[in-house]
């Protein structure tokens, strides 16, 4: 009786021994697992914000003297999410300055004059103008040229290190020289093609456009 009492008791504790360290094994490969898990989620997470924060959107310089090229400028954007920065004459145009009809008017004066086409302006500096790489530069076309106080605006500023993308409106007149003498005025800068809107230009037309230079 004694012998089989005791072939009993070592026959449990065996049992035990086996059971615990099944247990321990099982214990150990669930933490594994969990560990690998939180891994593999955490990491295209913080993939995803590095990819947000080095995010830069282009900068949409404008002169609008009627309204037309201020609404490309505004199409452009809504397309892309870039900021907006409306170049303002100190002394702004009435239609009556915008009179090309008459040789009296001031537009008429100053095309006449080329030294009364370097236009004062409300400010001239950008703010983080450096943090933009690519910029945008809007103008209406006046007798074959940019508009005057856009090109003020450009011979004031450094643009070394950007990308620059023009574009225009005009009721019937083309791109011509007109960027190519913007670029000629600025300090720096990598030029692409311009575009040419009519004043009467859609959204669609613009966003077209912006599909072509991406």
């Amino acid at each position: 009786m004694k012998k089989i009492l005791a072939l009993l008791m070592t026959a449990l504790l065996v049992f035990s021994l086996v059971a615990c360290a099944k247990d321990n094994t099982e214990s150990t490969t669930s933490s594994s697992e969990s560990t690998a898990d939180n891994t593999s989620e955490s990491a295209p997470e913080s993939a995803s914000n590095n990819d947000t924060s080095s995010e830069k959107k282009p900068l949409i310089i404008y002169f609008s003297a009627t309204g037309s090229t201020k609404k490309v400028a505004e199409y452009i954007a809504e397309e892309i999410g870039g900021r907006l920065y409306e170049v303002v004459p100190e002394e702004e145009y009435t239609s009556d300055d915008l009179n090309w009809n008459d040789k009296n008017s001031r537009v008429s004066r100053e095309h006449d004059d080329e030294t009364l086409r370097t236009v004062k302006l409300k400010e001239t500096t950008v703010p983080d103008w450096e943090s933009y790489d690519t910029v945008y530069v809007g103008y209406p076309i006046w007798w074959g040229i940019a508009a005057w106080p856009l090109s003020s605006f450009v011979a004031a500023n450094d643009f070394s290190g950007k990308t620059v993308i023009p574009f225009c409106t005009s009721a019937s007149s083309g791109l011509g020289d007109s960027a190519k003498l913007l670029e000629e005025a600025t300090k720096g800068g990598t030029w692409l093609s311009g575009k040419r809107f009519s004043s009467s230009a859609s959204k669609d037309e613009v966003a077209s456009w912006l599909g072509e230079i991406k």
